[in-house]
């Protein structure tokens, strides 16, 4: 037979174990789901048929490049001793840097990899290509050590080429759908903790013998850091409050309950609003985290005498709509939670036939257009002002309106959260 028949048939020897191997891959990865078990079949099938006896692949970051591969990692034998092989940062950046097969026979021996043998005594060969959809690099295989201790060759590197092309897509397929999972999972979690902390708002308009009281939430994720509620002290006497927790989303959200737990602790002990805040604001202090906060409004309203004796805790001043004057209310100290030695004084406002107060946080003003343009308080005065004979519940919709077509196309940036409390003619 001459060479030529020869070199022919290795060749077609070659061909069809390529594509057995290739077949038994794509029929061993059709039916896996999620990228731990595709990953794991790829693994061992390659480390099978190249007799290795490891095999590993690391998955870059879709998102975050910088951040460390994720391993996933298959041993063929169990009587052979496992290396808990971790990416070396010189195998690594040798494959993102040449986008090349590596074929390393003596690692102890090779330079370039100094870091893998010191740390691992047992790898002496290694077999790595990289893991590429398209021009995008998004991992490596590599195979370690052969179990007959023969050397890593050309049509082994060729094989797990082979390999890793047609399994790319097959890998990130399965990455796409582990994180839709993913997804739908934690929108399910925040669907839920939505539907909790709005039960955590009053449900139902407050009993305060003739005064007309209203509130309005509206978050700018599923759930949020701003908060309000109406407390029942005894029949003659409620606690209103308004805040805002510093952040969004879940860490907010958590603050804003544990401000509610605190506050109604507090407020149902009959204390002063001075008093009230002075102790919520020392136990917040020694649990939030540092550069955490919270703006708050807490008030008494007195239904007999028709007085909001209240305490501001940093917040936006409230709005005051008497009969012949809309004022803000400029008296206020410093956030909760700065210190727990600062001191809070109280005012008081009287509230005759006629007129009212209104709460706000800050998503409310600082609202913005596609030109960059916030809402504003002299926008919410004027608006007030021309509407100051509407209903509170009229009045805090219809604020809440007014930013939503303020703003436009642009998307809800902050929490909004109204408290309106009105004394009817």
């Amino acid at each position: 037979m001459s060479d030529e028949i020869r070199e022919e048939n290795r060749r077609l020897k070659r061909a069809i174990a390529e594509l057995r191997i290739l077949n038994e891959v794509s029929v061993a990865i059709s039916s896996a789901v999620g990228v731990d078990a595709v990953t794991n079949l790829i693994v061992r099938k390659c480390v099978e048929h190249a007799g290795a006896e490891q095999g590993a692949i690391w998955l870059l970051d879709r998102i975050d490049k910088t951040a460390p591969p994720k391993t996933f990692l298959r041993v063929m034998d169990s009587d052979v001793s496992t290396i808990p092989f971790k990416v070396g940062a010189s195998l690594m950046g040798w494959v993102i840097k040449n986008r090349n097969p590596l074929i390393v026979n003596d690692v102890v021996g090779d330079k370039r990899f100094v870091d893998l043998a010191g740390e691992y005594s047992n790898l002496r060969r290694l077999l790595a290509v990289p893991l590429q959809l398209k021009d995008t690099l998004i991992g490596v295989i590599c195979l370690l050590n052969k179990t007959d201790g023969q050397e890593f060759s050309n049509d082994d590197a060729r094989l797990l080429t082979i390999v890793a092309t047609q399994s790319a897509q097959t890998i990130e397929n399965a990455r796409l759908y582990d994180e839709e999972r993913r997804l739908e999972s934690l929108d399910k979690e925040m669907l839920a903790a939505r539907v909790i902390q709005f039960s955590l708002l009053p449900r139902e308009k407050p009993r305060a013998n003739h005064f007309d009281i209203a509130g309005l939430y509206e978050p700018a994720q599923m759930i949020g850091g701003d908060y309000f509620d109406f407390i029942p002290i005894d029949e003659n006497h409620l606690g209103i409050s308004i805040a805002d927790v510093s952040g969004k989303g879940t860490s907010a959200a958590l603050l804003m309950a544990n401000l509610q737990s605190c506050l109604r602790g507090q407020a149902i002990l009959d204390r002063s609003p001075k008093e009230t805040i002075n102790n919520l604001n020392f136990m917040l202090s020694r649990s939030l985290v540092e550069g955490r906060f919270i703006t708050l409004i807490y008030g008494v309203l007195d239904v007999r005498r028709s007085i909001f004796t209240y305490v501001n805790a940093g917040h936006c001043y409230p709005i005051f709509v008497g009969r012949d004057r809309i004022v803000e209310l400029e008296e206020g100290g410093i956030v909760l939670g700065f210190s727990p030695d600062s001191k809070y004084t109280e005012s008081e406002v009287s509230l005759r036939a006629g007129e009212s107060i209104l709460l706000y946080t800050d998503g409310i003003t600082e609202a913005a257009n596609a030109s960059e343009e916030q809402y504003g308080e002299s926008r919410l005065l004027d608006l007030v002002r021309t509407n100051r004979s509407l209903s509170a519940a009229e009045l805090v919709y219809l604020i809440k309106d007014s930013v939503v077509r303020f703003q436009g196309d642009v998307p809800q940036s902050d929490d909004i959260t109204l408290v309106a409390v009105r004394n009817p003619v």
